[in-house]
């Protein structure tokens, strides 16, 4: 038999209420299409774009990218640079700025040095350090950075949007499905599909925003590090800032320690911003369903929270910053033996050295394992008071409604409506209220824990803040080196000047020696804890000027400070006392060749071009036959021929041996041709014939030398000799080479010498007279 439906005048439809929370669940989910179609309508083209582009891509040639590798960047007409990277057979452009004097003076005023006695915590100093930093990470409002944080914030905000349109619909389903309204729930359950999309895709977005603006203050603050450490002269941060800033590992805390802020500061805006949004909407949002008396208590489980929490939470940001500071002694360790590794192989050090990395080890883990034994308490702590009792808390604000109102009925509904009134359906609508309060409980809970785990995040953020503001205070205040008198270009001069080891800058000083409130000195390792006092003066009152064609030979035993004059004159140590420096400014006017010769990353090429670079190669109009013509001059001919060609990339530290090298550093010498070149004992192992060839050719093509040797033979390439007696009281002595003075004392040498030979019969007699007693006790 067929049941026929009775008919429904289209009128009536229209007359039936509509459900406010329906419609603000539907006009969400509206919204959120509307914001996506245009995206989601262009991703076939973009896709289809992309696919285009890849096919009619042309791998570049073997040639092409040869020639990347090796000019390495292009100069831009606005200081800037591009850099040519390489990949998946293409050539990828970036373009790289300098950071501006300017903007580096002006960040200098926000990074004051702080007191080594400082602790990480949530102060005025962490917000001060931190807004500091800031600075540097979104230099503009209209930067990318702000960009990425703007629409990250955006998407936040969607999110929470949706949580409380999804908690809503949920309890309009469960009511539907109670009352058996089956229109209801069929619509309910086309919303749920139609708010899954856009909750999808803003939980996804999320992700890739958090991590696309860590990636992206991590590169905005390593290029300005960078900048700012790897500076050149009269500054040299990344040559003094171990010596005279204090502060040690410093590949620490640019490799890692920078990551590691960056990803805990994209971290902690989310984790913040999102559970605090998300208390203040759905507190709004419960309080109509639960009252005046729900709404107190709910603030009131807020505080005892953040009581009980704040009570048990530990000093994690002292722990962090100790733990990082171990880390780098420990990562230190382990690029010592890599760098040293030969050395320590013809010693047989490597149990040693095992057992160093080893303690090193031992202290990390030490420190770890206390981290873990505190957390045990405080996240068993956390997860009480979070899980079971914000679950308990919530269900009985849940039940305020249901137990203290004045009027409760059950109304159950055994037919279907009338026509013209609504479902009236107690049960139903309880439901509705439970359910949604619930899930909105259920994610206000999951704020609140969110937000209390953010604190804990908070406080290892400070440790990690105070380590890179250390960084960034001590290569902004470590004061730059005096520069040299100019006005005599052509002239090498020391006039007064005691030569003496830099020790730790004044401020840095003052900050070490700061003391915490029991007296002891603060292990924040941060600064050093000299107290600034002078360094031991090695050379006092040393004088002398070289004209072009005045060639000086610096000599005396050893650790008599030969090499600290070589430093002063090169301008890396500034001059002590009174004396003033004169010499020409630049590598075209001092070059200086050390003993252990640096090998740097590239081609051979770049190793007899350095510290020039391919593109500066080409533009001063050099060819490959003027540099085979130095490497004849160094007894190098032979190197391209052997290694491959001047483009050939290898590790030449391993592939060239010590004198090879040693004669390496002789041929930079010939390619910039300076006015001056220090050689500090740069030809130890080099041969005597070879050595005395590149003398001779450095002095041909018009190089003033400037020698640090203690081989005798070297003198004949000399005009000048100075001594440095060594006897601890800084004396000195500057002879002019082949003077009446030099030939007495070679006079008086010679008389001692034929001394000492006309006694050599008289000795040799005594020898056999030896002898000869020996064999007569022995029969």
């Amino acid at each position: 038999m067929a049941i026929q439906l009775p008919k429904i005048h289209p009128a009536l439809l229209t007359s039936i209420p509509v459900d406010p929370k329906a419609r603000r669940s539907l006009l969400v989910a509206l919204f959120t299409l509307v914001l996506l179609r245009g995206r989601i309508a262009d991703l076939p083209r973009t896709v289809l774009a992309r696919l285009k582009n890849v096919t009619a891509r042309h791998d570049v040639s073997q040639e092409e990218l040869a020639q990347a590798l090796q000019q390495v960047y292009v100069d831009e007409p606005d200081g800037s640079k591009t850099l040519l990277v390489p990949h998946k057979g293409r050539i990828s452009k970036v373009n790289i700025k300098p950071t501006p004097a300017s903007a580096t003076a002006e960040n200098a005023k926000r990074f004051p040095l702080v007191p080594a006695s400082h602790k990480p915590s949530l102060d005025k100093t962490f917000l001060r350090q931190l807004l500091a930093i800031l600075r540097i990470a979104f230099p503009s409002w209209h930067s990318k950075e702000a960009l990425i944080l703007v629409s990250h914030s955006f998407f936040l905000v969607l999110r929470t949007v949706l949580s409380v349109a999804v908690a809503r619909l949920d309890g309009r389903i469960v009511r539907d499905l109670v009352s058996a309204d089956g229109w209801g729930f069929a619509k309910g359950i086309g919303l749920w599909f139609m708010l899954a999309i856009p909750s999808t895709y803003t939980n996804s977005m999320i992700r890739h925003m958090q991590a696309k603006l860590s990636l992206r203050m991590r590169t905005r603050l390593t290029r300005y590090t960078d900048d700012l450490y790897l500076s050149s002269a009269p500054d040299l941060r990344y040559y003094r800032v171990p010596l005279e800033g204090g502060l040690s590992d410093v590949d620490q805390y640019i490799t890692s320690d920078i990551g590691a802020f960056c990803d805990a500061l994209s971290g902690i805006y989310g984790n913040v911003l999102k559970p605090s949004l998300d208390l203040v909407l759905f507190t709004s949002q419960l309080s109509r369903s639960l009252g005046v008396r729900g709404t107190a208590m709910l603030f009131m489980n807020y505080y005892l929270t953040a009581r009980i929490l704040r009570a048990v939470t530990p000093a994690f940001g002292r722990l962090a910053a100790v733990e990082a500071r171990l880390e780098g002694e420990y990562r230190a360790g382990m690029g010592r033996v890599g760098r040293e590794s030969e050395e320590v192989a013809f010693y047989g050090g490597g149990l040693r050295e095992r057992s160093i990395l080893w303690r090193a080890y031992l202290r990390l883990i030490k420190h770890v394992n206390s981290i873990y034994k505190i957390r045990i308490a405080y996240e068993w702590t956390e997860d009480f008071v979070i899980k079971y009792l914000w679950s308990a808390a919530g269900y009985c604000l849940i039940s305020i409604p249901v137990f203290f109102t004045r009027r409760r009925h059950i109304g159950v509904q055994a037919q279907g409506p009338k026509p013209h009134k609504g479902v009236d359906n107690e049960v139903a609508n309880r439901t509705e209220t439970y359910i949604s309060s619930r899930r909105l409980l259920l994610s206000l809970a999951d704020a609140g824990g969110r937000l209390m785990y953010a604190y804990k995040d908070l406080l290892e953020l400070a440790g990690l803040t105070t380590r890179l503001y250390t960084l960034l205070s001590t290569l902004h205040n470590l004061p730059a080196l005096p520069l040299p008198d100019s006005s005599l270009s052509d002239v090498v001069a020391l006039r007064n000047v005691d030569v003496g080891v830099p020790t730790t800058a004044p401020a840095f000083a003052i900050t070490a020696t700061d003391r915490d409130d029991d007296g002891t000195a603060s292990e924040t390792g941060s600064q050093s804890s000299g107290k600034g006092a002078a360094g031991t003066v090695l050379v006092r009152g040393l004088s002398f000027e070289l004209a072009p064609g005045e060639h000086l030979m610096i000599t005396g035993s050893n650790g008599v400070g030969k090499t600290a004059v070589a430093r002063v004159l090169a301008g890396l140590w500034a001059a002590q006392g009174a004396g003033q420096v004169s010499r020409p400014w630049g590598k075209a006017g001092v070059f200086v060749v050390p003993q252990r010769a640096y090998m740097v990353t590239g081609t051979l090429l770049d190793q007899i071009i350095y510290p020039d670079t391919y593109p500066q190669f080409v533009a001063s109009g050099k060819t490959h036959k003027e540099l085979m013509e130095i490497l004849t001059a160094v007894n190098l001919a032979y190197l391209p021929a052997r290694e491959g060609g001047w483009t050939t990339r290898k590790e030449w530290r391993d592939v060239l041996s010590g004198g090879e090298k040693q004669r390496m550093g002789m041929a930079r010498v010939f390619y910039h041709r300076p006015k001056f070149a220090i050689l500090d004992e740069c030809t130890s192992a080099v041969s005597s014939d070879v050595e005395g060839r590149m003398y001779e050719h450095a002095k041909s093509l018009g190089i003033t030398l400037i020698t640090i040797s203690l081989r005798p033979a070297l003198m004949r390439y000399h005009t000048q000799l100075l001594t440095i007696a060594g006897d601890g009281t800084g004396r000195w002595s500057l002879k002019r080479i082949g003077t009446a003075e030099e030939r007495m004392d070679l006079d008086r040498e010679i008389v001692t010498l034929e001394n000492r030979l006309a006694e050599v019969d008289r000795w040799e007699a005594r020898l056999k007279e030896l002898e000869r007693l020996l064999s007569v006790q022995e029969a």
